[in-house]
């Protein structure tokens, strides 16, 4: 009973022991303010603005049913390409890739811990080389390899290591599914832009056709000089080059949008313009605290790892300590194959054995590098945070401002418009030079393509908080 009694102390103490080497994680305190506060002061404008973006505030409140991308995107086609892209995209299977990868080494980890259990026979038939009878010696056993006791939590060390990072590698894939739906939306988004200002190429390449007919008219009835057809024939030329720059802008966005989707895109599927993806892509509305963070992708994947560095370092310090392994078998052993399972037969043998260093090794090195590897652990999960804290800032701090930035473009293009109207009108009538026209046709062009890049950061800036806040791509 008192035998008993100590094999059971020793074992508590033993287990005890094994649980201190593990360590304990510690969880880094965020390094970033608890929310996000407005920061860019309000401008007061003439004309309200209908729909204001809610402020960071607002937003604070009870979060939206999901933060799907599908609750974000409403448009078919785009959610067809969305679709597909997840399925074909190579830099997405490469990744997943990573995730088995991982698996199979916590498996191997996991096998680690386990005794390994071996079955042999033999039989060995020897024969005088003068003649006579033949011995045969028949041996059978099963048994245990260098199988080594954790008393002291390095191979437990090790598995909860592996099994981190094989968390980090599925927290990376979900990672890279959000960065996956976000690019492809911002790819469709911009062919869609590229496509309206190809049509205001195409608009300003008529009109400034146009004017040089009216140049070319006045110079004939001797209205106007030389200088007015060559200023017409410089504003056609530049149109002309514009147009075929938005053209081949236009193919390579297809382009892109084809190698992110993994497949050729179907011409059904190509955007008609903004207009139609203004409305089709909403702007997530979630629990804007800092705590949201957390539940990033990108960050667990840093925590998990950061979790590794920290077995890491309790696997490094239980090398400090004996490592005692066994290796036993049981079996038995003849002379005839008849008598080989009899009673006398069987034999067994265990072979306990331990090191401890004393002197040199690489143990404080392994130790030591493995403390300065969870402190570079440490810094990078607090950098995740940080740099996550900063996207969504600065996804807040476009949206706060961007639905002012389209009204006043909006008002920019009609203000421009009028004035092209009443120089043109003034040029027929002869009041003004031809000059006057062509700075108004040059603003009204430009005036409108400012509004096709506001428009398209827009929605820039909508997916870029999707992808900041969003916890899976599912």
């Amino acid at each position: 009973m008192t035998r008993d009694l100590r094999a059971m102390g020793l074992f508590g103490a033993l287990t005890a022991l094994s649980g201190c080497m593990m360590g304990q994680y510690h969880k880094p305190a965020m390094p970033v303010p608890e929310g996000w506060s407005p920061q860019v002061a309000p401008v007061p404008v003439p004309v309200p603005v209908p729909v204001p973006v809610p402020s960071p505030v607002a937003m604070q409140g009870k979060p939206d049913a999901s933060l799907s991308w599908r609750a974000l995107i409403k448009d078919e086609k785009l959610q067809a390409l969305i679709e597909s892209a997840l399925i074909n995209n190579r830099d997405l299977r490469i990744t997943i890739s990573k995730i088995g990868q991982a698996r199979a080494q916590y498996r191997g980890a996991r096998r680690d811990r386990l005794p390994a259990v071996t079955a042999s026979g033999s039989v060995t038939f020897e024969a005088p080389l003068a003649g006579g009878s033949t011995d045969e010696s028949w041996v059978t056993s099963i048994g245990l390899t260098s199988f080594e006791i954790d008393l002291f939590g390095r191979m437990a060390s090790l598995s909860e290591a592996a099994r981190q990072r094989y968390l980090a590698s599925e927290a990376g894939a979900k990672a890279a599914r959000i960065a996956l739906v976000a690019e492809v939306s911002l790819s469709y988004a911009k062919l869609a832009a590229d496509q309206d200002l190809l049509s205001e190429s195409e608009a300003s390449l008529a009109t400034a056709a146009h004017s040089l007919k009216l140049v070319q008219d006045r110079q004939a009835a001797g209205l106007v000089g030389k200088l007015d057809l060559h200023q017409a024939e410089s504003l056609l030329a530049a149109a002309e080059a514009d147009r075929l720059a938005s053209a081949t802008q236009v193919a390579q966005d297809r382009n892109a949008l084809d190698l992110l989707v993994g497949a050729p895109v179907k011409p059904t599927l190509l955007p008609a313009g903004l207009a139609s993806l203004d409305p089709a892509i909403a702007q997530p509305r979630a629990d804007l605290s800092s705590s949201i963070l957390l539940r990033r992708p990108d960050v667990l994947q840093s925590e998990a790892e950061l979790r590794a560095g920290y077995a890491d370092v309790a696997a490094a310090r239980a090398r400090f300590f004996p490592v005692i392994s066994l290796t036993s078998a049981i079996g038995s052993t003849s002379s005839a194959l008849s008598a080989l399972f009899s009673h006398g037969a069987f034999t067994w043998d265990a072979t306990p054995a331990a090191s401890f260093p004393i002197f040199g090794g690489s143990g404080r090195t392994n130790f030591d590098l493995a403390k300065a590897r969870r402190e570079g652990l440490i810094a990078s999960y607090e950098k995740a945070i940080q740099s996550a804290f900063r996207e969504v800032a600065d996804a807040l701090a476009g949206l706060e401002t961007i639905d002012q930035q389209v009204a006043a473009q909006n008002r920019l293009v009609t203000a421009s418009a009028q004035s092209y109207e009443l120089a043109e009108r003034r040029y027929r009538a002869g009041i003004d030079s031809y000059l006057s026209s062509l700075d108004a046709q040059r603003s009204l062009t430009s005036a409108r393509k400012s509004a096709v890049r506001t428009r398209l950061a827009q929605l820039e800036y909508r997916i870029a908080l999707y992808r900041a806040i969003a916890p899976e791509a599912e």
